[in-house]
């Protein structure tokens, strides 16, 4: 009796063993397929087109086992990875190639996080989204004209009666900022149903009210350049992509390779998708005036500049956007990161970034993260790059002081703190003498007022004959006084006793 009962205890326990060992088993292999599917399109020694390929047949192998997980894996990383979105896209147009179920059920996954993103209210996730959906297009996983319902679908609610501008302005956003992607595989299959979709557009953004469009500028001027609102800037970009036959420079199209492989691969259809509708309580994205400070003409060396309304300015701008917010807390690796940019060697880098930096900091009513974080990055870019980046930042801080007459008032205090906090980690260098013709201005006019309140800022980063020993004589007029100790006590009249009357 009792051997028996020893003998099934012990049976127990190498169940429970082996129950163990295989939980730990299978989350090795989970985490190595997540490690997997995060870094493909990183550097490696091996080509693209291989790694996906490799990892497909690895993926296809555990499907079996894992399909939930690689579902919730891929679908993540589309939409916090938004830059890798076409490697993902030929990612599972490969496996839709070879297990068309896992690419059904994919399809739900998508559409069913989409509808999640709209009704919690995450607008930029419901935007990533999107596009990963059209970009199934190009990989033959989603039929073209089952994308069109979809985005026929929302632009529809841009003419919804009864709720705010923003919500209506949303949908048309995020349908313009999905055609870079699938826009050229739209014409050449769907061409009248997309100039019908792109005719409601316009007809929408004519009747759009911008009241909200001089609040939001940094300039109350438009020259040298126009400060577009972002609907009206973005719609510009498409329609000069839609006279370039929708052919673009920036947007990595691995799929491009597996043409052969993926056209014999059957396609899907999206379920029916209808947005939620409008609660009093949802919060949408704010409008925004695009930031605009540098053309072709301010950097003469290297790659040109593209123009103000090319998409690749868009692409650029939304995937640097894109990298500070994914790492701003940590100013090194943002810094990093930026300077990291995979397209660098076709556009002059360094402006770029400054120009985006700028427009974050000038975003109004409010940047997006506190002031000190714009200036803690911009410093360690000069630090990470001090051949090109404080010469190009010195420009720009030119360009800002010579307009600086026009300049919203928000702006201007936001420029003051930057600027005394900036030359205050770099010893307060800077070439004062050339402007010294402001101190023949008023002493109110813009321009000696942003003097002498940047000299006021640096005087509480450091001391008076510090500030007093940078300025030169020409410009000793705007340098605070000396702060002084005041004694109430020795001062006249502070012995005397007060009198009471009563």
């Amino acid at each position: 009796m009792n051997r028996r009962r020893a003998h099934e205890e012990e049976d127990g326990y190498e169940r429970l063993h082996r129950k163990r060992r295989r939980v730990s088993e299978n989350q090795e292999i989970e985490d190595r397929l997540e490690s997997l599917i995060l870094r493909v399109g990183e550097k490696s020694s091996s080509s693209l087109e291989s790694n996906l390929e490799g990892l497909a047949s690895v993926l296809e192998a555990d499907l079996s086992t894992f399909r939930v997980k690689i579902l919730r894996i891929l679908t993540e990383c589309a939409i916090r990875m938004p830059e890798k979105c076409t490697i993902y896209a030929t990612l599972v147009g490969l496996l839709n190639a070879k297990n068309y179920n896992f690419g059904g059920e994919f399809v739900d996954y998508i559409v069913k996080t989409f509808k999640e993103n709209l009704k919690t209210g995450k607008w930029n996730a419901a935007r990533y989204c999107l596009r990963f959906i059209s970009d199934l297009v190009n990989c033959h996983v989603l039929a073209a004209s089952s994308l069109l319902t979809l985005l026929e679908t929302l632009v529809d609610c841009a003419n919804e009666d009864g709720v705010p501008q923003v919500r209506r302005d949303w949908f048309v956003f995020a349908v313009l900022s999905t055609l870079p992607w699938v826009g050229r595989e739209l014409y050449e299959k769907k061409e009248s149903q997309l100039d019908h979709l792109l005719v409601t557009i316009e007809v929408f953004l004519n009747k759009r009210s911008k009241k909200h469009w001089p609040a939001l500028k940094v300039w109350s001027a438009d020259s040298p350049h126009l400060q577009e609102e972002y609907l009206d800037c973005l719609w510009a970009q498409i329609k000069k992509l839609r006279q370039d036959n929708w052919s673009e420079k920036h947007i990595p199209r691995p799929y491009l390779a597996f043409d052969s492989i993926l056209c014999e691969a059957l396609q899907h259809t999206l379920p029916t998708i209808q947005p939620p509708p409008h609660n009093d309580g949802d919060t949408y994205p704010m409008p925004r005036v695009i930031f605009r400070m540098f053309d072709y003409t301010d950097c003469p060396d290297g790659p040109v500049l593209p123009g103000a309304h090319s998409i690749e300015r868009f692409l650029i701008e939304e995937h640097l956007h894109n990298i500070i917010e994914a790492y701003h807390l940590e100013r090194k690796e943002c810094a990093a990161q930026l300077l990291c940019f995979p397209y660098k060697a076709k556009i002059p880098l360094e402006y770029c970034i400054v120009e985006v930096m700028f427009a974050e900091l000038f975003n109004l009513p409010t940047p997006r993260y506190l002031e000190i974080c714009y200036g803690s990055i911009l410093i360690e870019l000069c630090k990470l790059q001090p051949s090109t980046m404080p010469q190009v930042l010195a420009q720009a801080t030119e360009i800002l002081f010579m307009r600086i007459d026009t300049m919203n008032i928000a702006c201007f205090d936001r420029l003051v703190n930057w600027f005394s906090y900036h030359i205050s980690n770099f010893q307060y260098r800077w070439s004062w003498e050339d402007w010294e013709g402001c101190a023949q201005l008023d002493p109110e006019h813009p321009k000696p007022r942003f003097i002498r309140e940047v000299l006021g800022k640096c005087l509480r980063l450091s001391y008076h004959q510090r500030i007093k020993d940078m300025t030169p004589e020409s410009l000793s007029a705007f340098v605070p006084l000396k702060p002084e100790p005041i004694y109430k006590y020795s001062m006249e009249g502070a012995g005397k006793k007060k009198q009471y009357y009563f």
